[in-house]
């Protein structure tokens, strides 16, 4: 309890207080309590745009990380036999290197000279002059890649304690594949997989990384605007309302989403 007063309740009441602290103020001339709840206004007008991008981005990355850790998930949990450990730790091997550091990598894979551009152009998929870096696609590819650990790792864990027994057991009531899965696999893998889909969603919406290396201005997401507000510009009560903003907005889509999901007790 100490340690989450300390780290966590005490900055989340600065950041508050500092989202309320005069708009006119500076550092040189010090910021005053004036309870500007305008701040909040400004945040959501003049930054709509990085908001509303920020959650698509990580939504669709969201939606692509189940897709592909679903199957690798489950492949490793049922099929993976004796190789089990060895996918699990190429799983996390990722983490090995630093975020900064995949994240570059990315950009040189996507690269307009790559290997990825080459073959897409080749397959005319993309035209003679089309490209991947400096895109909507770019920055969604990277945000994928770096949380979809978080995705695999909660899905195998709801996976791996599920009884084969049940299974079998609605094979032998005449249960096809694809109903077994529905009925009994994915119903039982549902904590796992509301777990991986937050731990992805939420620090997806709040990065800034992917869209500083793999994008433009115009792929800018909210995290970015953040940056530029506390380190670059020097307006603390704008940066802070802007925090503030994004972290009300994860909270109640989080609480809509996980009630919708029946999964109460993860919370």
């Amino acid at each position: 309890m100490l340690w989450l007063v300390i780290f966590f309740v005490l900055p989340t009441i600065q950041l508050i207080a500092t989202s309320l602290y005069d708009p006119n103020g500076s550092l040189d001339t010090g910021y005053a309590m004036t309870w500007s709840f305008s701040n909040y206004w400004h945040a959501l007008q003049q930054f709509q745009s990085p908001f509303l991008r920020s959650l698509l981005y990580a939504g669709v990355a969201t939606g692509l990380a189940v897709l592909l850790a679903y199957p690798l998930a489950y492949s490793i949990a049922f099929k993976a036999g004796r190789w089990k450990n060895f996918m699990l730790v190429l799983v996390i091997a990722p983490f090995f290197t630093s975020f900064l550091v995949r994240t570059l990598a990315w950009k040189s894979i996507l690269s307009d000279n790559g290997f990825v551009v080459s073959a897409l152009q080749a397959l005319h998929i993309l035209g003679p002059d089309g490209r991947l870096l400096a895109t909507s696609v770019a920055v969604v590819t990277g945000l994928t890649y770096n949380f979809l650990p978080f995705m695999v790792l909660p899905l195998y864990a709801s996976l791996e304690k599920i009884d084969l027994r049940l299974i079998e057991a609605g094979k032998d009531l005449y249960a096809n594949g694809f109903t077994s899965f529905r009925k009994i696999t994915l119903p039982l893998s549902m904590p796992g997989l509301v777990a991986g889909t937050l731990l992805t969603f939420i620090p997806a919406a709040g990065d800034y990384i992917n869209a500083e290396l793999l994008g433009t201005p115009r792929q800018y997401m909210i995290g970015n605007v953040i940056d530029s507000l506390f380190l670059v510009q020097l307006d603390y009560p704008a940066a802070a309302a802007c925090s503030v903003v994004l972290m009300l907005a994860i909270v109640v889509m989080v609480l809509f989403y996980v009630r919708r999901a029946g999964t109460e007790e993860l919370l």
